[in-house]
């Protein structure tokens, strides 16, 4: 798939088994425009498609996106080490440009997880989801976590199919970054706040960020937390349980 979104140039996207079509971003400015809208409405067909196969099947899908290094795959990794007999199953496509790193740490905490390589594609989009859900092969009643491309702008623009999206970034990307990013911050219903067991080392204001994250979406829910020491991830597990498919 091909978008116009930003100056990345189209490679194959790679999973661990299956092969699917990255995309390449144009800017050619008389057609780039109907393009946009054609290669969005193509994509938005599919998350369709994917959105009825979860629901048929009781999957619920959610789209983990933030700022690289916000730790959104140690957050994966808490997860998986902090559910017990009680949590349906679970599994992750883990969005990366290139290497495997980040499928392997899931599955050395247990966790299936597929990896799908983009290149230089920015973002995950509904193709790529439904490829990697093929080979991942979710059970009936499971809970998929797609960890996006770490970027704050494209993952934003693409339905993947999912039914919840959750916005991250950490302490220590500084408060502005809802006021930069608002399309990726307004769009989620929840957005979690990584290592705030740093902030008492930095010159950062939450009370800013969130002010900020409500004049955006005043429905936003707002968690703090740290993978690290495991701060707030009571929460986190609760979110996501009141949300999973219950038979």
């Amino acid at each position: 798939m091909m978008c116009g979104h930003c100056g990345c140039s189209s490679e194959k996207a790679r999973l661990s088994e299956p092969g699917v079509e990255a995309h390449s971003h144009l800017h050619q400015d008389g057609d780039s425009l109907h393009l946009q809208q054609a290669l969005l409405a193509g994509n938005d067909e599919l998350a369709l498609h994917n959105r009825q196969w979860l629901t048929e099947n009781r999957i619920t899908c959610i789209n983990l996106m933030g700022t690289p290094g916000a730790g959104k795959t140690q957050l994966l990794e808490a997860t998986f080490k902090g559910a017990d007999t009680g949590w349906p199953p679970m599994a992750v496509l883990e969005g990366d440009q290139q290497t495997q790193n980040d499928a392997r740490r899931i599955q050395a905490c247990g966790g299936r997880a597929v990896q799908i390589n983009t290149g230089t594609g920015c973002h995950l989009d509904a193709q790529m989801i439904q490829a990697g859900l093929t080979s991942l092969a979710p059970l009936p009643g499971s809970l998929v976590l797609v960890e996006n491309v770490g970027n704050l702008v494209c993952p934003a623009l693409f339905d993947l199919g999912e039914q919840h999206r959750v916005a991250m970034m950490a302490v220590t990307d500084g408060e502005d970054k809802p006021e930069k990013y608002p399309h990726l911050f307004a769009g989620c219903e929840l957005v979690v706040i990584n290592k705030i067991d740093l902030q008492p080392y930095l010159n950062v204001d939450l009370k800013k960020t969130k002010a900020s994250l409500r004049r955006l979406n005043p429905r936003v829910e707002i968690l703090e937390l740290s993978a690290n020491t495991g701060e707030g991830l009571d929460a986190w597990r609760d979110w996501l349980l009141t949300r999973a498919h219950h038979d």
